[in-house]
């Protein structure tokens, strides 16, 4: 046999064996998130179903834009491995849009030239809302990982969220601090700028005033705000028995260690802007005792001993060098939803829009943030989860 014979048996051999590798890796998955993936190999695809995001990857809000970037590639990484969804390769774009009104309508065109045909975002509700006639209009599916504001979603019958509403957290932890810890008299500290913040804090004051407690002060702060003496000094000088804190995790810390400077030691409640605060923005042992004792709610925690938050929890760590927090783990999920929906029209490429909206009402799917079935309104319908700072680490909470 020639040089040339046997350089062309040895390409017949290896093009043989592609093609086994893709026979054996491109079977169709199935939406069970426990499952292994496929990896290794090279997978061929029918062609390609484009999903896009906006969030803020830059300013004040850029940890929970890069965890839904982080989480969400993470998924469809997963799911192409494994040989994509109905044969088809999943293609993710994300876009900054710093979490304001008029860079997520920027970001959001961006997205559509690329050939956008779902949207996993927005990830902040003021961004969000921004975007709601834009939605309409192109009437794709919109599933928000993190959008928690009812008009995120509400007005648009293809859009639907994956986090629990402000309404929702607002009178969960209300119920939580008046009927389980026994607390009768609240202080409120939130951002006065920031909606979901507001929202969640009108929620929390009227169940807790309805269930017999008392607001002893309502104080707030700006988004640029750095210095809260004068919000502590009005804590400090009424009755609070607790703080209700509704905000993003930068300025809880912020506040630990201002409150620790001027000696108030009130017990602190929040909701799931938290999750992130250690590690994040109280890195050291001295930092992390400052919200000692600190509950919040969350759907997600990665110290949850769950072997698929586990899972996961490696996955991001080994990717991104950082701990996954719940706005990750509402990224992840997002792809898994949009697949199962995906799956449940036996979608190609060319799916109808309609087709997909519908799909999602109804759907169930047990997620690493917790078991959920979209109504028509477009809420998730899931319970909630209690996270407890204790020795510098989340811990589970029984929600009674």
């Amino acid at each position: 046999m020639t040089k040339k014979s046997k350089r062309l048996v040895a390409l017949f051999l290896a093009a043989v064996m592609i093609v086994a590798v893709f026979a054996g890796c491109a079977k169709k998955p199935d939406t069970d998130t426990t499952k292994e993936s496929c990896t290794g190999a090279a997978v061929s695809f029918m062609g390609e179903i484009v999903i896009g995001s906006t969030g803020p990857l830059t300013g004040g809000a850029a940890s929970y834009g890069t965890s839904v970037k982080n989480g969400a590639q993470i998924a469809v990484d997963e799911i192409n491995a494994a040989g994509g969804v109905n044969g088809y390769k999943l293609v993710y774009y994300f876009e900054d849009d710093e979490a304001t009104g008029d860079k997520a309508k920027a970001a959001y065109d961006k997205l559509m030239d690329k050939g956008m045909q779902i949207f996993l975002g927005a990830v902040t509700s003021g961004a969000s809302i921004s975007l709601n006639d834009a939605i309409k209009e192109d009437g794709i599916l919109q599933l928000t990982p993190s959008a928690s504001q009812l008009e995120a979603v509400s007005v648009n019958d293809n859009a639907f969220r994956i986090c629990f509403t402000d309404p929702i957290q607002g009178q969960a932890m209300a119920e939580y601090a008046y009927n389980t810890l026994k607390y009768t008299k609240a202080a409120l500290l939130f951002n006065q700028d920031d909606s979901y913040s507001t929202g969640v804090k009108d929620a929390f004051k009227a169940k807790f005033k309805e269930l017999g407690g008392k607001i002893s002060v309502e104080t707030s702060f700006t988004d640029d705000a750095k210095d809260f003496n004068a919000q502590l000094t009005q804590i400090a000088s009424s009755d609070a028995e607790v703080i209700f804190m509704p905000i993003y995790n930068d300025k809880v810390a912020q506040i630990a260690l201002a409150a620790d400077a001027k000696g108030v030691k009130l017990p602190m409640l929040g909701s799931d802007g938290w999750d992130g605060v250690l590690g994040k923005y109280l890195k050291t042992d001295a930092e992390k005792k400052l919200v000692e004792g600190a509950i919040f709610l969350t759907p997600f925690f990665a110290s949850d001993s769950d072997p698929r938050i586990q899972k996961f929890v490696s996955a991001y760590t080994a990717a991104y060098n950082a701990e996954p927090d719940q706005f990750a783990a509402d990224g992840y999920d997002g792809i898994y939803i949009i697949k199962a929906a995906l799956e449940k029209i036996n979608a190609t490429d060319k799916f109808k829009n309609e087709d997909l909206v519908a799909a999602m009402v109804g759907l169930e799917v047990d997620g690493l943030t917790g078991k959920m079935k979209f109504d028509k309104d477009g809420e998730p319908n899931k319970s909630a989860k209690l996270a407890k700072i204790e020795n510098g680490t989340y811990v589970s909470v029984k929600v009674d």
